[in-house]
């Protein structure tokens, strides 16, 4: 699938925050009810308010069908700790867990211990989607996922500060350490020292590889393994974004940048201790909570460019089932019900927000009138640049690993940009030849 692809089925999209209680379809045909008494588990998230979402999911599905038990498990925010939860519980093969959300990049992991759903939906269940998200999920023929939500990284900025020092939104990496480091002067001079000019992910986890992809795909127009295996991280376009970055910590980003994830980012942020943050959309509808202390201060837009492009992590998260499930027709039921159009509709709508993965949502005059970020994604996403997951698949977390493991050693000072990306380079290139040999 090609980024092209991809993004044809994006030209609708904008945003979203409120609910609704639908009891059936989008086309008000009554939802099928497993028949008999079960009980389910899913194991969701808990980023922002996404649990609580979920949770108005679940009682949503058992005022419909009260006979059947829905209950979440809570996920590690951070995506590399939940997937260790989740493949200790695939290897001892165990059915506490039904239903589990899964990251867009993680379809040659999951693919081994979750259902085909081909064999549980019509065709025509996944017709509703975006095609390109649906293809993403497939495996051998094998769909493994139900897409539930997308997402795309983006710049986060504070309007009344842009305002108060006569700027504007930076458009570069450079701009934006230039801008970034003026409010941060200004606002200290002011008497607050612990305002930052700018926060983002720097653990290392997932959310780095995220960020780093997005430096590397800025500079050099393509990620660290590209589509027809070649490693691309050995380049001065590369050094230089690594030393940049590592240039920003304890001058416009705090120290504790290098444990930040993304709630570390966005409590930072909503503290009013920054000028700008790297997150993705979810981070929006918290912002402006009432009890927030930026409510109505700030924006959403495309990340900085580099020398290449602006360039946004792909992300999003799907519904699997799991095989190894006790009823694995009515854990489809629950999976099925919450990806589906009218609660799709109810995620996009609540505080926290999602970004729907069914393109007639985006043509809802409720949802095009709820929310200023609507009108935001659609720039945001066009300049979204998948993960290597293609490419390496089963092997994609390894290859994160060693990614964001080694990132973190030279944001952390442990090693020189240049030192990094040549062990990158071996690393990765190892991962590669033994990829393609058991092709």
């Amino acid at each position: 699938m090609t980024l092209k692809s991809f993004l044809s089925y994006l030209s609708l999209f904008c945003f979203l925050a409120v609910m609704v209680a639908p009891v059936t379809t989008a086309q008000d045909t009554p939802f099928p009810c497993p028949s008999g008494r079960h009980e389910v588990v899913a194991a969701v998230g808990e980023v922002g308010t996404e649990y609580d979402v979920a949770l108005e999911q679940a009682a949503r599905y058992m005022e419909l069908c009260p006979n059947i038990t829905l209950s979440l498990f809570r996920s590690p925010n951070q995506s590399t700790d939940r997937l260790g939860i989740y493949r200790s519980i695939w290897a001892a093969q165990s059915s506490e867990i039904d239903i589990f959300q899964t990251d867009v990049v993680w379809a040659g992991i999951i693919a081994p211990h979750v259902v085909d759903l081909n064999d549980y939906l019509s065709p025509k269940y996944f017709d509703q989607f975006f095609p390109a998200m649906v293809e993403g999920q497939q495996i051998d023929g094998r769909q493994v996922g139900i897409p539930w939500f997308t997402d795309a990284g983006g710049l986060y900025y504070r309007t009344d500060l842009l305002e108060k020092y006569d700027l504007s939104v930076p458009t570069t990496w450079d701009e934006l350490t230039e801008t970034a480091q003026i409010i941060q002067d200004g606002e200290r001079a002011e008497g607050d020292a612990e305002f930052y000019g700018y926060v983002w992910q720097g653990n290392s986890y997932e959310g780095l590889t995220c960020d780093a992809h997005e430096w590397l795909t800025s500079e050099t127009g393509d990620t660290f393994i590209t589509a027809d295996g070649q490693v691309n991280v050995n380049n001065d376009a590369f050094i230089g974004a690594l030393e940049r970055a590592y240039g920003w910590i304890d001058t416009i980003s705090p120290p504790g940048v290098v444990n930040f994830g993304e709630e570390e980012a966005r409590n930072y942020w909503q503290s009013g201790k920054a000028a700008f943050m790297r997150n993705w959309p979810y981070a929006y509808g918290p912002g402006n909570a009432d009890d927030s202390l930026i409510k109505g201060l700030f924006d959403f837009a495309p990340l900085p460019a580099g020398e290449v492009t602006a360039a946004a992590c792909l992300g999003g998260w799907q519904l699997a089932v799991s095989k190894y499930a006790n009823n694995i027709d009515v854990a489809v039921s629950v999976a099925s019900f919450m990806a589906s159009y009218d609660e799709q509709k109810a995620r996009a709508l609540s505080p926290h927000g999602s970004n729907p993965t069914i393109p007639a949502l985006y043509e809802d005059p409720e949802l095009l009138e709820a929310n200023l970020l609507f009108t935001r994604m659609g720039a945001i996403l066009a300049t979204a640049y998948p993960r290597p997951s293609g490419f390496t698949a089963a092997e994609y977390d390894r290859a994160s690993e060693v990614f964001y493991a080694t990132i973190h050693l030279v944001l952390t000072g442990e090693i020189d940009a240049a030192s990094a990306v040549d062990e990158l380079e071996f690393e990765l290139s190892d991962i590669v030849d033994e990829i393609l040999a058991g092709q």
